[in-house]
């Protein structure tokens, strides 16, 4: 793994990148996107996880984070483990997802492909830390991650992206998991 990927000062915040496998759609549906909002808010409560932006589109998350308790590379695999299992759990128990098999099907591809121990592999393995250490950067990243979801055509502007803290950013409300704003 290249050195650019890895976080060498846990007391900075970091862009992360989390995609599922084979950039499959799972966070279109609402109860698979709370179990990650729930997830983070955990991480928030009980493991330091300080959040200063974010994004979730249909098959990856953008997150700008530091973790104050633990390392930050412990607390989001430890986020990507439990949120794995309960995604995996919530779809093959799911009488709603049509695409139930299919899905089920791909994430055990991925697991005998990656090697994982698990049976199942939602995530791929990298998170692609980038190191926030200058304030170009940390605009720089915050407004992609703002307007990755106008950019795939989803929404005209940012703010009207329910998943993501574009609209805290800009004063209004919607999911709150903002801990503190990054400034530049």
């Amino acid at each position: 793994m290249s050195s650019a990927y890895k976080i060498k000062d846990e007391s900075r915040f970091h862009f992360l990148t989390m995609s599922v496998v084979d950039w499959m759609d799972v966070f279109t549906r609402k109860d698979h996107q709370q179990i990650i909002i729930d997830s983070l808010r955990f991480c928030q409560k009980n493991k330091g996880l300080q959040i200063g932006a974010w994004c979730m589109m249909t098959n990856h998350i953008h997150l700008i984070a530091r973790s104050e308790q633990n390392s930050l590379g412990k607390t989001i695999g430890e986020f990507k483990r439990f949120t794995s299992h309960q995604m995996l759990k919530e779809i093959s128990a799911s009488a709603k997802e049509s695409r139930k098999n299919w899905l089920m099907g791909r994430f055990s591809q991925a697991s005998r492909q990656y090697k994982s121990a698990d049976k199942h592999q939602l995530w791929q393995y990298e998170s692609h830390p980038v190191e926030l250490n200058t304030n170009t950067i940390i605009q720089q990243k915050v407004d992609y991650l703002h307007y990755n979801p106008v950019k795939a055509g989803f929404v005209e502007t940012p703010e009207a992206w329910r998943l993501s803290s574009a609209m805290e950013y800009s004063g209004g409300g919607r999911v709150p998991l903002i801990d503190c704003y990054l400034m530049w």
